[in-house]
C-alpha cells in the first residue's frame, strides 16, 4: 500500500523532537521523542538515537530476533525493571498526596525502569488514553525506547462490591453481566463477542493487558471468588477459556491485540473450606479426590494455552500433600516420598515448569500474583529467605515477572550475590519483550484519547452486553405459574420492591423502583407491604469469613447480608418473585421454599431481571453452579470436585422436584 507520512510539531526522518506518524504495511510508526529512520521505502523509529537501524528497530523482522537483539543491549538495572510490574500510582508511592499525581509512576519508570504497570483506578476511556500517552512519552525517551505495557483487571461487568486487586473499575466500558453470567448463557459465542468488543474498548484506550480472566474451575462452593470465574464445569469453562483467548487475542498477538494472563494456575477453586489465599489460614489447597487435577482443574488452561494465550497468572496456594490424594504423574513427584513441594505457585517448580510448561505445553510467561516475595510469601522455608534468595527460588521455578512490587534491587541483588546469573534473566526478558514487539508497541504505543471515548460510549456494543443480560436470566421455578406478569395481570398488581442486602440496601430499593417505573409508567409501586398484592425481593448476599478464619460461609443470614426473616414475612404476605444474585452457590433452603416463583441472576442490569419477570424476555440462563442441599452438604463436599460430580446427595431441590444443578434452567414455555 502507498506510504504516507504526516508530520506534527517540525518533526522529519532523522529529526531529534516533535512528532511523526509514518504509515506501514497497514500500521503506523509514530514518534513523539525520537527521529524516524527511513530505508528504501520503509521507516523505523531510531529507538536509541545511534543514526542507524538496529535489529530491534527493525519491524521488518520477526518478534524474537527483534528480542534478542533488545536483550543483548539491555543492562542489568533494565532486565530486573522489565520483570516487575507495579500498580500505577496516584499519589506518591508510601501513599502521601503529591502536587503532580504523575509524579511517581515516572520514578518506577525512569529510575527503576519498570515497564509493566496495572491500573486500579476507574477513569473514563478518554483520560486512560491521555494518561498512556504521557506516559509512553517518557518511555520512548529512555535509553532504548522500552514501551509501557499497561495491565488491568476486569472493567466491563457490573460491580456491585469493587475490590482492589480483583475488579476495581466498572462503567467506563460497554457493561456486561459477570462473569458467571457470561457463563450462564450457556453459549461460548457470547464470551467471544464480549472479548471482541471489550478488546476494541481497551486498546482504544491504552490498556494491552489483561489480568484475566478466571478461568479456574469453581469446586469449593464456600471460595469467595467464584463471582469472577465462569462457574464449576470444566468443559464450560475451557469452552469459553478459548473464545475468550481469541477474542481478546485475536488468532495471534498482533497491534490490535489486548493480551491475556489467566489465572490463577493450577487453579485456585480447591482452597480449604472457601478461605481466602491472600491470607495466612487460607494458603493450602487440597486435593483429596484421586485425579481431580487433571480432570476438573486443569482443562480450562489447556484451552486458553492451545488457544495461544500468552501469560499465566501462578496462584498463591501452596499445594497440601497430607490432605491430597495422588494427582501428579510419578515423573513430576517433588521427591520420591513426596508429591508436591509445599510452597506457592510462584516458587513451585513442578508445577510451573513440570505441569504448566511440561505438560500442558506453554509457551508464554509467567506473572507472579501480587505480593509474593513478601506478604503472601507462603510455603515450607520461604520465609526463611531473604529476598534475594525467594527472587532467585522463583525465577529458577520459572517465574518471570513479578506482580505489585515497585523495587527491582532485590532482584539486582540476587545477581550481585551469586545467587543468579545475569543470564538467568535473559530468557523471562526475552519472553516480555517479545509480547511488546507483537503488540506492536515499539512502533505505536500511542491512542487517540476522542476515538477511545467514542468506542468506548458504541450504542451498538452496549446493545450487545444487553442481549448477554438478557440470555443470563435464570428461571428457577414458576410451579406456580406467577411469571410473567403480562399487561392484563400488571393492571391488577399492586406491587412491593425490595432489596435485601449488607449495605445500602435502601438506595438500592429506590433505584430498582425507578427502573421499575421508567420501564412501565403505569405500574403501582407501594410503598407498604400491607397495600400488595406482589412483591419482588432481590437478595444479593455477601461472602462472609467467620471471625476465627476457620472457614468461609455461604449460609443466608445476617453474616452475609440477608435478613432471612423479612424474606420469609414478605414471602408470607404475598405471592412473591425472589430474585437471587447467584455469585456464589447459596445454601437456599430458608428463603427458596416460600417464594412463588425464583429467579437466579449473576450480576446483571435490574433492567434485565425486569424485562424477565414482565415477560419482554423468555428466561434461557442455565445454572453455572450447583447449589447444595444444606450445610451438611457443603461441609462434607470434595473441594476439588464440582457440585454435579459430588458423590453423595448434594443438591438442593425444589417443590416441584427440579434439582438445582449445574445446567438447570426452565423458560416460560418449558
Amino acid at each position: 500500500m502507498p506510504i504516507t507520512l504526516l508530520f506534527v510539531g517540525g518533526a522529519v526522518p532523522g529529526a531529534q523532537a516533535g512528532q511523526a506518524i509514518v504509515q506501514r504495511d497497514g500500521g503506523p510508526v509514530e514518534a513523539r521523542v525520537k527521529p524516524v529512520l527511513e530505508r528504501g521505502n520503509a521507516f523505523f523509529k531510531d529507538l536509541n538515537a545511534n543514526g542507524r537501524i538496529d535489529p530491534y528497530e527493525d519491524w521488518q523482522r520477526d518478534s524474537r530476533a527483534r528480542a534478542v537483539d533488545l536483550v543483548s543491549r539491555m543492562t542489568l538495572e533494565e532486565k530486573a525493571g522489565l520483570m516487575h510490574i507495579t500498580s500505577e500510582r496516584r499519589g506518591a508511592p508510601s501513599g502521601t498526596p503529591v502536587a503532580d499525581p504523575f509524579e511517581p509512576t515516572v520514578g518506577y519508570l525512569q529510575d527503576r525502569n519498570i515497564r509493566h504497570f496495572v491500573i486500579r483506578d476507574n477513569p473514563t476511556a478518554a483520560e486512560l488514553a491521555d494518561r498512556a500517552n504521557d506516559y509512553q512519552e517518557l518511555a520512548e525517551g529512555s535509553r532504548l525506547g522500552i514501551p509501557v505495557v499497561f495491565a488491568s483487571n476486569p472493567r466491563n461487568h457490573v460491580n456491585p462490591d469493587q475490590q482492589f486487586g480483583i475488579s476495581e473499575a466498572t462503567g467506563m466500558f460497554s457493561l456486561w453481566p459477570g462473569s458467571l453470567g457470561i457463563a450462564a448463557t450457556a453459549d461460548p459465542a457470547v464470551a467471544r463477542e464480549f472479548a471482541e468488543i471489550a478488546r476494541a474498548e481497551w486498546r482504544s484506550a491504552g490498556i494491552h493487558k489483561i489480568y484475566g480472566y478466571q478461568i479456574e474451575t469453581a469446586t469449593e462452593p464456600r471460595w469467595n471468588r467464584i463471582s469472577g470465574t465462569f462457574g464449576e464445569s470444566p468443559d464450560l469453562n475451557a469452552a469459553i477459556a478459548r473464545e475468550l483467548t481469541l477474542g481478546f487475542q485475536g488468532e495471534k498477538l498482533g497491534p490490535d491485540s489486548v493480551a491475556q494472563t489467566i489465572k490463577h494456575f493450577p487453579g485456585d477453586g480447591s482452597v480449604v473450606r472457601g478461605l481466602d489465599p491472600h491470607n495466612e489460614n487460607g494458603q493450602y489447597a487440597i486435593y483429596p479426590t484421586a485425579g481431580s487435577l487433571y480432570t476438573y482443574q486443569l482443562p480450562p488452561f489447556q484451552a486458553a494455552i492451545d488457544a495461544g494465550a500468552s501469560a499465566v497468572m501462578s496462584y498463591y496456594n501452596v499445594p497440601d500433600n497430607e490432605r491430597s490424594a495422588v494427582q501428579l504423574p510419578e515423573r513430576l513427584w517433588f521427591s520420591k516420598t513426596q508429591q508436591f513441594e509445599e510452597v506457592a505457585g510462584a516458587y513451585n517448580k513442578g508445577i510451573l515448569d513440570g505441569v504448566l510448561r511440561g505438560d500442558l505445553g506453554f509457551k508464554g510467561y509467567v506473572n507472579s500474583d501480587s505480593g509474593v516475595l513478601t506478604s503472601t510469601a507462603w510455603g515450607e522455608g520461604i520465609a526463611e529467605l531473604t529476598l534475594p534468595e525467594r527472587y532467585a527460588k522463583a525465577v529458577k521455578a520459572g517465574t518471570n515477572i513479578f506482580s505489585d512490587y515497585n523495587d527491582p534491587s532485590g532482584l539486582i541483588a540476587a545477581v550481585n550475590e551469586g545467587l543468579l546469573a545475569e543470564s538467568d534473566l535473559n530468557e523471562s526478558v526475552r519472553l516480555l519483550v517479545t509480547e511488546m514487539f507483537e503488540l506492536g508497541l515499539f512502533e505505536d504505543p500511542y491512542v487517540d484519547p476522542a476515538e477511545a471515548q467514542r468506542i468506548a460510549d458504541s450504542p451498538a456494543s452496549q446493545a450487545r452486553a444487553d442481549e448477554a443480560h438478557a440470555r443470563s436470566i435464570t428461571l428457577l421455578r414458576n410451579d406456580q405459574g406467577q411469571l410473567p406478569i403480562t399487561d392484563d395481570a400488571l393492571a391488577d398488581t399492586k406491587l412491593f420492591v425490595e432489596v435485601v442486602t449488607r449495605a445500602n440496601g435502601e438506595a438500592q430499593t429506590s433505584a430498582l423502583k425507578e427502573t421499575i417505573r421508567a420501564a412501565d409508567p403505569s405500574i403501582e409501586v407501594v410503598d407498604d407491604l400491607a397495600d400488595a398484592t406482589a412483591a419482588l425481593v432481590v437478595v444479593r448476599p455477601n461472602s462472609y469469613e467467620l471471625p476465627d478464619g476457620s472457614t468461609k460461609t455461604i449460609q443466608l443470614n445476617a453474616d452475609t447480608g440477608v435478613d432471612v426473616e423479612r424474606v420469609k414475612q414478605i414471602e408470607a404476605a404475598v405471592p412473591t418473585v425472589l430474585a437471587l444474585n447467584t455469585v456464589l452457590p447459596w445454601i437456599v433452603e430458608d428463603i427458596e421454599p416460600g417464594a412463588a416463583s425464583v429467579i437466579a441472576t449473576f450480576d446483571v442490569k435490574t433492567e434485565a431481571l425486569w424485562a424477565a419477570v414482565r415477560g419482554d424476555i423468555n428466561p434461557s440462563g442455565k445454572l453455572p453452579l450447583t447449589l447444595p442441599k444444606n450445610q451438611a452438604a457443603v461441609e462434607a463436599n470434595a473441594s476439588d470436585v464440582p457440585g454435579y460430580a459430588e458423590a453423595f446427595d448434594y443438591t438442593y431441590v425444589n417443590a416441584a422436584g427440579d434439582k438445582y444443578v449445574f445446567g438447570f434452567g426452565l423458560s416460560y414455555d418449558s
